[in-house]
């Protein structure tokens, strides 16, 4: 809970500003001579970024190292700490923002009914900017296909990265996937977002026909409410310490080469290359993770649901997430210690190999046994935990998907009237709510899985 908090508490730096001054830019109506107002907007972003119109920060050297200081750039700009840049509808090309530190949050925002079109947009060494309801394709305006469509980025000679928001965007490689082949998958898919750096908050962004969704290497950051759908790589990928990923609907994998695919993947980094580290402090609540929704899709994967292979994976907290994949991987942790994972549901589609799905706990690569972890409340199709000091109790192996859930079959994974489920969990680490937040228990005890049972939502 202490970790939540603190979490909580470093991204109101972003949550609290307040605009001070709006100014506009219209792509089509717009001139470069204008001043920014309503009734004169400017015509390009790029523009205004290079011309230095926007007062920020810099490094008083380079290349950079923790001693360097910031100092003010661009005193006299128009765009100061707490304004909203408002965006209408028209092409903006490829944006690059770099090296401004500012000392309060300036949004990029998407004027209402508005749709500005990027082709792509990099954040490389800078703070505080919240980018709100872009639409971000390769397919708009001229130029080479990005590999990541928003990419917040640190720099070994510019600096770090962070403080940063992204909320509400529309990123896809393609409106329409529909008729790719797999070459066509390879070499016309973006991947979505990249974020590494700090105190990142990527949320409610719809991915749609990318190759991976979102890749965070940031430390504490914050995913939440997005949707990652049709993907030909990883759907999410947390590689840093600290970060909840919370919430998130990830569906339809496209195998389309030799990645082995996951709805979320994190693997570790030490002095010895992957598997030499730890990854501490991730939390995975109330996120949905689906193989693929129609049987006789193109491309169709066996998708690892959540796959961490290359620990040590040490205090994660996993709860409440429902994961619908055709693999021995449902949720996989080699190399686990002191984590957490309750009240997740973890379901196989068919009864065909690769399969069934499990919830599993083993080794590390390099042979370092798994510890200390607690395994509790979980409805599961296969159950595998191997490990010293291991806490193992109240799950259930579903033998009959028909007799636990109100319709497996359209991946409907609440509880069924009489599903043996019911009441049947501990109340001991259990989370407070469930993954819809309806408040457990709702019976004599906590129920297993990630929903808790009622009878109205059962019978609709």
């Amino acid at each position: 809970m202490t970790r939540l908090l603190t979490l909580s508490a470093t991204l109101l730096v972003i949550a609290s500003s307040v605009p001070a001054s709006d100014f506009y830019i219209d792509p089509e109506q717009g001139e470069s001579s204008g001043d920014g107002s309503e009734a004169k907007p400017w015509r390009s972003l790029q523009d205004i970024i290079d011309r230095g119109l926007v007062q920020s920060r810099s490094w008083d050297a380079l290349p950079y190292n923790s001693e360097r200081k910031l100092v003010p750039s661009n005193e006299r700009a128009p765009i100061k700490p707490g304004d909203t840049i408002w965006l209408r509808s028209g092409d903006y090309g490829e944006v690059t923002i770099r090296k401004h530190y500012n000392a309060g949050v300036i949004t990029i925002a998407a004027q209402g009914g508005h749709v500005p079109r990027l082709r792509s947009l990099l954040l490389q060494s800078s703070s505080h900017w919240a980018l709100k309801g872009l639409h971000v394709s390769p397919e708009f305006g001229s130029g080479g296909k990005p590999r990541t469509m928003i990419d917040i980025q640190s720099h070994g000679w510019n600096g770090p990265v962070h403080d940063v928001l992204v909320e509400q965007c529309v990123l896809q490689s393609t409106a329409d996937s529909s008729g790719w082949s797999a070459a066509d998958w390879n070499e016309r898919s973006a991947s979505g977002i990249g974020a590494d750096g700090e105190r990142i908050v990527i949320r409610g962004n719809r991915l749609k026909n990318v190759n991976f969704g979102i890749s965070v290497s940031a430390s504490h950051a914050l995913i939440e409410q997005n949707v990652v759908e049709n993907f030909a790589g990883d759907g999410l990928r947390g590689l840093a310490n600290h970060s909840v990923f919370q919430n998130n609907l990830v569906k339809n994998c496209y195998d389309v080469n030799d990645n082995h695919d996951d709805g979320f993947q994190s693997w570790s980094r030490g002095p010895d290359g992957v598997g030499s580290g730890q990854v501490i402090g991730i939390v995975l609540r109330g996120n949905t993770i689906i193989n693929s929704e129609d049987p006789n899709q193109p491309h169709r994967g066996t998708l690892q649901g959540i796959g961490c292979f290359d620990g040590m994976f040490v205090d994660w907290m996993i709860e409440n997430n429902v994961v619908i994949v055709d693999h021995y991987h449902g949720i996989t942790l080699g190399g686990a210690r002191d984590c957490r994972l309750v009240n997740n549901t973890v379901l196989d589609p068919n009864d065909r190999r690769p399969g069934p799905a499990a919830l599993r706990i083993g080794k590390h690569k390099r042979g370092t046994r798994s510890s200390g972890c607690t395994v509790r409340n979980n409805l599961v199709s296969s159950l595998h935990v191997d490990g010293e000091r291991m806490t193992v109790d109240h799950n259930l192996v579903i033998d009959d998907p028909a007799a636990v859930f109100v319709a497996p079959d359209r991946f409907d994974l609440r509880l069924r009237t009489g599903s043996p489920a019911i009441d049947a969990g501990s109340n001991d680490l259990a989370p407070a709510v469930d993954i819809e937040d309806v408040a457990r228990p709702r019976g004599g005890a906590i129920d297993l899985g990630a929903y808790e049972y009622s009878p109205k939502e059962a019978g609709r």
